[in-house]
C-alpha cells in the first residue's frame, strides 16, 4: 500500500454564535451589537491548536467580524493562514438579489482589506447557499475579483446543496469565458449511505470513530476532502439562546458542544491539513482541472 496521504483543506467559517442560520429568523442584524461577542477568544483557541501542530488553515471571515475586530483578522494573516470572505452579514444568497449580493460582497472585501492590507480572492457562501437557484452569483463573484470558491456541496439537503455537481476541484465557466476555481465539499459514504460528516452538526453528532472511518475512505481512494468548523463550536460556555429558535434548531446548534474540541484535536492529529490554496495547488499540479459550465442550471 502506498504511504502517500492526501492533503485536506481545513476551513474555519468565522462567525459568532448569535449570527448562525438557526437564529436568523428571530435575531436581526441590527441587534447583533446587543449580544456578548466571543469570537475573539474562540479564534485564539483555534490558533493555539493549529500552532501546536504547525497547521495552516483557511478562515472564511464575516466582514462584520473584520470590521469589529480587525486586529484578530490581521493576526490570521500574520501567522500564515489564508483569509477569504464569508459575506458581510451572513445572509444566505437566496435572501439577496444580485445587486444586494454585490453590495454585501464588496462591503466584506473592503472590511477584510482594511484589516489585513490584502483583498481576498476567495469566497464561501453563508450556509453553503450557492445552489442552482442562486447560480447568478458566479458572475457577480468574478466581476468583484473572486477567483476561487468553496461553496458548492454536491448533496441533496432541504436548505442547501447542488445534487450532481462535481465533488472534485474544477473550473467553473462563467459567461462562457471567465473561470472560477471551485473546491467543493465532498460527501462521504458510510455503510453505503452518503453522509455530510465533514463538519458542522454532523461532526458534533456522530461518534468520532465513525467520522474518522468515513474520512479515511477518501484517503484510501486518494481523495482530498474539505473540513469546516465554526469558532463557536469550541465554546460550550456560550450563552444559550433557547428562546430564539425551536427544538430542532436548539438541538442542531447545541448538540455535543462540550465534546467538539476533543474531537477536533483528534481530527487534526489523524489527518494532514492545509489551506484551500495549498489543496488547489496540489490538485492543479496533479492534473489540469476539468472545466464545468453551470449555465442553464435550475433548482432541483
Amino acid at each position: 500500500m502506498s504511504s502517500f496521504r492526501p492533503l485536506h483543506a481545513l476551513t474555519i467559517d468565522v462567525e459568532d454564535y448569535f449570527q448562525v442560520g438557526v437564529f436568523q429568523g428571530s435575531i436581526k442584524v441590527e441587534d447583533w451589537d446587543t449580544f456578548e461577542c466571543r469570537v475573539e477568544r474562540n479564534l485564539d483557541r483555534i490558533l493555539e491548536l493549529l500552532d501546536a501542530r504547525g497547521i495552516k488553515a483557511t478562515f472564511f471571515v464575516l466582514g462584520w467580524v473584520a470590521d469589529k475586530y480587525p486586529a484578530a483578522v490581521a493576526r490570521l494573516v500574520a501567522e500564515g493562514h489564508e483569509v477569504g470572505s464569508h459575506g458581510f452579514h451572513h445572509q444566505p444568497l437566496w435572501k439577496l438579489t444580485p445587486d444586494g449580493f454585490r453590495e454585501d460582497l464588496r462591503r466584506s472585501l473592503d472590511a477584510l482589506e482594511t484589516a489585513t492590507a490584502l483583498r481576498p480572492d476567495l469566497y464561501r457562501a453563508p450556509c453553503f447557499s450557492l445552489t442552482p437557484s442562486t447560480s447568478w452569483a458566479f458572475a457577480v463573484l468574478r466581476e468583484e475579483g473572486i477567483l476561487r470558491d468553496s461553496s458548492i456541496f454536491p448533496v441533496r439537503h432541504p436548505e442547501y446543496g447542488w445534487p450532481g455537481a462535481p465533488s472534485r476541484p474544477h473550473r467553473i465557466l462563467v459567461d462562457g469565458f471567465d473561470e472560477l476555481v471551485e473546491l467543493p465539499l465532498r460527501p462521504s459514504r458510510l455503510l453505503g449511505a452518503p453522509l455530510t460528516v465533514c463538519g458542522g452538526g454532523w461532526f458534533r453528532l456522530m461518534p468520532y470513530r465513525l467520522t474518522r472511518k468515513a474520512l479515511q475512505g477518501h484517503e484510501r481512494r486518494g481523495e482530498s476532502f474539505v473540513f469546516y468548523l465554526h469558532p463557536w463550536e469550541l465554546d460550550p460556555g456560550q450563552p444559550r439562546l433557547r428562546e430564539h429558535t425551536g427544538a430542532t434548531g436548539r438541538f442542531r446548534h447545541y448538540v455535543n458542544l462540550g465534546r467538539t474540541e476533543r474531537r477536533f484535536t483528534r481530527l487534526l492529529d489523524d489527518f494532514r491539513f492545509g489551506t484551500v490554496g495549498q489543496v488547489l495547488q496540489a490538485a492543479g499540479a496533479a492534473t489540469d482541472l476539468p472545466r464545468v459550465s453551470y449555465e442553464g442550471e435550475r433548482p432541483g
